[in-house]
């Protein structure tokens, strides 16, 4: 009797192909989500929601809150109140626009924010507050615009309060480290915000 080869795949083909193709039906966008992230527990939580889930707006924030720190206790008090503040006015006045110019804010936060740590700058108090200020009514305003679907004031309260949490306890660690290898390692950190905020904005000018 002549041998006849078989013409079927042998198994382990067959599940090898079956993840590709699970994948390619998966990958086209089927419908986005740009703006308001919805959680269903109303918009104080979908605000919250939003920035944290959003590395465009906390990474600058925890870097903010670095930076105060390393600047000491006073600027950790004003920053924790100045940086909500800026950023609930900003928000609300961004709240009545429907469209924003493209510009590369992020990238220019990450940087901006990220070398003053790197470099540990050593600015006055006031100086640090202003940063603040600068950073909160920035992407505030762009909170704004995209909270402008939904209860806008409800949201900015819990981005509002989120960012009082965070800076509070950003500033007040940074604040307690007593070593000096420490606040090197904080600085490292500000070099990697610095750093993505390069690879960012080189990408947004290809």
């Amino acid at each position: 009797m002549t041998w006849i080869p078989h013409l079927r795949r042998p198994p382990a083909f067959r599940f090898r192909i079956l993840p590709i193709l699970l994948l390619v039906f998966l990958a086209p966008p089927w419908q986005a989500q740009a703006h308001l992230v919805t959680t269903g527990m109303g918009p104080v939580y979908d605000g919250i929601g939003h920035f944290l889930l959003t590395p465009e707006d906390l990474v600058p924030v925890l870097a903010v809150a670095l930076y105060a720190g390393l600047r000491g206790a006073q600027s950790g008090r004003r920053v924790m109140f100045l940086l909500p503040l800026a950023w609930f006015v900003s928000g609300l006045v961004g709240s009545f626009f429907h469209t924003v110019p493209a510009f590369p804010v992020p990238a220019l936060s990450f940087l901006l924010v990220g070398i003053f740590v790197a470099a540990d700058l050593r600015l006055p108090a006031d100086a640090v507050s202003a940063l603040a200020i600068v950073i909160g009514l920035v992407h505030g305003f762009l909170n704004g615009t995209a909270l402008r679907l939904g209860a806008a004031t409800l949201g900015l309260l819990g981005i509002m309060a989120m960012l009082f949490i965070l800076v509070a306890l950003g500033s007040a660690f940074v604040v307690s480290l007593k070593q000096h290898w420490m606040r090197i390692a904080i600085r490292v950190l500000g070099s990697w915000v610095a750093a993505s905020g390069l690879l960012l904005l080189g990408w947004s000018l290809r």
